[in-house]
Order: structure tokens, then sequence, then C-alpha cells
């Protein structure tokens, strides 16, 4: 999970929500991302989505049926459908989200028994952790909107 918290950390260093992913296969990480949503502008750029693209790229096969995934945030429902359709063994993720987590929170679509696949999931480590970079990050983030918004009103 540290790693993963690496990549996070990456992410905020370029404004993005700082979320990472990684994912390890026989004991090697064999994928590490982080947000990319805001600088690509693309909806899909989850940190766990771009994780399992270069996974299935080194690994030369889109079934990744013995890795875990460690990721910094419960899965939303796109990247816990990814999950499923790659054939992820099992997701470790820190922070529950309450807004949109597909691991247990809001639904559990890892676990999904109609589903052909099912992931093991363990959720809540380093929690405090990853939910702290969650939190220092969108209270920078509204404190720049609120100077802006000043630094607006003191032009006009």
């Amino acid at each position: 999970m540290m790693l993963a918290i690496e990549e996070a950390n990456k992410a905020e260093q370029i404004l993005e929500v700082p979320i990472g992913a990684i994912l390890v296969h026989d004991g090697n990480v064999i994928a590490a991302a982080h947000n990319l949503r805001e600088t690509e502008q693309r909806s899909v750029a989850h940190a766990e989505l771009l994780a399992i693209d270069e996974a299935c790229k080194n690994l030369e096969t889109w079934r990744l049926d013995e890795s875990t995934l460690y990721v910094t945030l419960e899965p939303c429902a796109m990247c816990a459908g990814a999950i499923v359709l790659s054939r992820v063994k099992r997701v470790v993720f820190g922070a529950y989200d309450p807004k949109g987590g597909c691991a247990g929170t809001l639904m559990n679509l890892l676990q999904f028994e109609k589903f052909n696949h099912q992931a093991e999931v363990v959720g809540g480590v380093l929690e405090e952790e990853c939910g702290m970079l969650l939190t220092k990050f969108f209270r920078s983030l509204r404190q720049r909107k609120k100077e802006q918004k000043q630094q607006k009103n003191l032009l006009q």
C-alpha cells in the first residue's frame, strides 16, 4: 500500500485527485499508476484502469487472475467493472468512499455472485493515511478556489 500512496502523491503533485494503484503478480510489481483524469481530460484515466492496462501489456494477457491490486481509495463502479473483467484475484484498498465506493460501501460489485468472477476484497488498509491524502487535497483545492474568487472580486 505504501507504493500506492507514493503513486497518489505523484498525482497530487500535478493537481490530480491523489489516488494511486499498484498491481502485484507473483510478488512483483507489474504496474503502477495514479489518476490522470484532469491532465488527460479523459474520464477513464483512473489509477486502477491505468494500472490494469499497464499490467495487461506487461503480462501480455488480459487475465490478471493471480494478481493483487492495491489502491488508495475504494474502487468506483467503472473501476470495479474493469477489475472483474480482468479477473484480478484480490483487491486491497485504503480509504472507503462513501460517495462512490463499489467494493462494499454503496454496493459490492467485486463480489457480486451473478458475475462470472469475484475478487477477494480487503478494505481499510492504511485507511487513515489514504484518507488524509484526499482530505488535505480537497481542503487545499477549496482554499485555492476561495483565493481565486477573492482575487477576481478585487480586480472588478
